[in-house]
């Protein structure tokens, strides 16, 4: 199994997920010979900030503030659209919204569990999941291209302060 739930929970330097994320882009776009241009490395940055998934309207106003000028949309969709192609970024179908990929050079599915209380969200991948995921499609005669699975909860941290809230009430 691979996951980044023991870092995306907890507090720690974004400064080193962010930096380690930009080499791992830089490497990936250099290998398949396309370019990590300034605006696709912007939204990339925006997107490590934190382990919480960013709508690409917040990408927007985000990006327009630190530029100093109006960023239009479809800028941004086609940063978005290479960083996903690429395997760079996910889509959260639930949210709407788009975050970092902390293992691109990994052949993986995933499946990520948002907590419902910070809006933290660690990627996992595991196996005997995708077998499961694989051996049921199979089963009912589909075959599956991609999967992506959303696992609404309450990370450590959450559970410990909510639990914690309780006591003291």
């Amino acid at each position: 199994m691979i996951s980044n739930s023991t870092t995306a929970y907890q507090q720690h330097d974004h400064h080193r997920c962010l930096k380690a994320a930009l080499q791992q882009a830089r490497n990936r776009c250099s290998a398949r010979k396309v370019r990590l241009t300034p605006i696709r490395e912007s939204v990339l940055q925006l997107l490590w900030q934190s382990h919480r998934p960013l709508g690409a309207y917040k990408i927007i106003d985000q990006l327009s503030a630190s530029r100093g000028k109006r960023i239009l949309p479809p800028t941004v969709y086609r940063a978005l659209d290479f960083l996903l192609e690429v395997g760079l970024i996910h889509r959260l179908a639930t949210l709407n919204a788009y975050i970092g990929c902390p293992f691109p050079d990994s052949v993986h599915s995933d499946y990520f569990l948002l907590c419902r209380e910070c809006g933290s969200v660690a990627e996992c991948s595991a196996e005997s999941v995708n077998k499961a995921i694989v051996s049921t499609a199979q089963r009912a005669g589909f075959v599956v291209e991609s999967q992506t699975v959303e696992i609404l909860g309450l990370c450590t941290p959450c559970r410990e302060t909510a639990a914690q809230q309780q006591a003291d009430e």
